[in-house]
């Protein structure tokens, strides 16, 4: 997979519009869209803000043989960015349902439809809790809350 196709999926894995990619790495729209179209690539500090904002590594964007889009995750980065949103408690509580999801799908406890299930209600949740806070905190709230202050 080439590195545009790269950003590209990762984005949609994340369910972010290309606007919404730039905000969160804050670079241009036109930055993505020409990363996704073209294949050219960003100087390094903008490569380091496209992995952070896509929670991948620098590695997995470069490595055109990686196939697997989940294979560097880069777990450090999701617990500082827990950290960071929700503090030191957040972050514990990210690391215990990271450990005892791996628990539960390595320890053979599941058997694969149940493990499919449970992968799928925690991509429902994430998806429904992403979408709230989509809904709370778009922009268009954010205007109407400054005007009507």
């Amino acid at each position: 997979m080439t590195f545009g196709e790269k950003i590209k999926s990762a984005r949609l894995a994340l369910n972010l519009s290309q606007i919404e990619l730039a905000e969160k790495a804050g670079i241009t729209e036109r930055s993505i869209y020409s990363y996704e179209q073209t294949g050219t690539f960003p100087k390094s500090p903008v490569l380091k803000k496209l992995a952070e904002a896509l929670n991948v590594t620098v590695g997995y964007l470069l490595d055109e043989d990686e196939t697997d889009k989940h294979a560097n995750v880069d777990q450090k980065l999701f617990f500082n960015n827990a950290k960071n949103a929700f503090g030191y408690k957040g972050a514990k509580e990210a690391r215990e349902v990271i450990s005892r999801a791996a628990a539960l799908f390595a320890g053979g406890e599941l058997d694969s439809e149940a493990k499919e299930v449970f992968f799928q209600s925690l991509m429902e949740v994430y998806l429904e809790s992403k979408a709230e806070a989509r809904e709370k905190y778009s922009s268009r709230k954010r205007v109407s809350r400054i005007k009507n202050s």
